[in-house]
């Protein structure tokens, strides 16, 4: 069991050649939580310092969200080293939704379409960067106006979206090599399923929670990710379980 941090480590070791879609025959299912370890911090809200009127005078931090059973939320779990299986099938929408982004960790694999829409009556500009390059950036002026990224996420990693409008915005949007990857429910709970029969490496990632100030824009700036890996067999039309602690 490793962990470690992951925001340039997640660029990720992509499998030799490309993932392909294939029928997956007698798949096996991944399922699983994540808990937080002892007393959870207290984050404080964020400042809003434009567009009060709509977006409010401040929003809650979103960096650590912890359920009644110390589940937690958004985190991403991804199976490692898959090179043929399910076809991704999803429809990803980043959401400028009551000016924060919906959800605020996303999973993104081959197959999926990915886009991003503005809810609100105002200005959002949603910038998405893996590591320092840009990914995308986008102004979304009008109400219910949505852009398609799907072709400008070809490359596995993790991709910090904020807006440059708003400084208290931001969110996570995670690249994996595969479709075998997900994001935590609200309980910290998870499913994978149709997964090949085999032996990985299945690893956790968090996007990191313990204030370290704000920076020249006044954003919020967290420690760096979190991260565990564990390696687990998941047998023909079995279920494997995997519990991860935060902490």
């Amino acid at each position: 069991m490793t962990a470690g941090v992951f925001l340039s480590v997640l660029v990720l070791v992509a499998p030799a050649g490309a993932y392909e879609a294939v029928a997956v025959k007698d798949g096996g299912t991944l399922t699983g939580i994540v808990r937080f370890a002892g007393t959870p911090p207290t984050l404080s809200p964020i400042p809003v310092n434009k567009n009060r009127d709509v977006c409010g005078d401040q929003k809650a931090s979103e960096a650590l969200v912890v359920g009644p059973d110390r589940g937690v939320r958004d985190t991403v779990v991804m199976i490692e080293g898959v090179t043929r299986g399910k076809k991704g099938t999803g429809d990803v929408i980043v959401d400028n939704r009551h000016c924060v982004f919906v959800g605020h960790v996303t999973a993104v694999v081959p197959g999926d379409r990915v886009r991003v829409r503005n809810s609100d009556p105002i200005l959002h500009n949603t910038h998405g960067f893996l590591g320092q390059p840009t990914v995308f950036n986008l102004a979304l002026p009008n109400k219910d106006q949505m852009i398609d990224i799907t072709k400008r996420l070809q490359k596995p990693g993790v991709v910090r979206v904020l807006c440059d409008a708003h400084p208290h915005m931001f969110a996570w949007m995670i690249v994996h090599d595969s479709p075998y990857v997900t994001v935590t429910d609200a309980s910290g709970a998870f499913r994978i399923g149709d997964v090949p029969p085999g032996t990985y490496k299945v690893t956790m990632w968090h996007a990191g929670f313990r204030p370290k100030g704000a920076d020249k824009d006044g954003r919020p700036v967290y420690d760096e990710p979190r991260t565990m890996t564990k390696e687990l067999t998941i047998a023909p039309k079995a279920t494997a379980t995997v519990e991860y602690e935060l902490r």
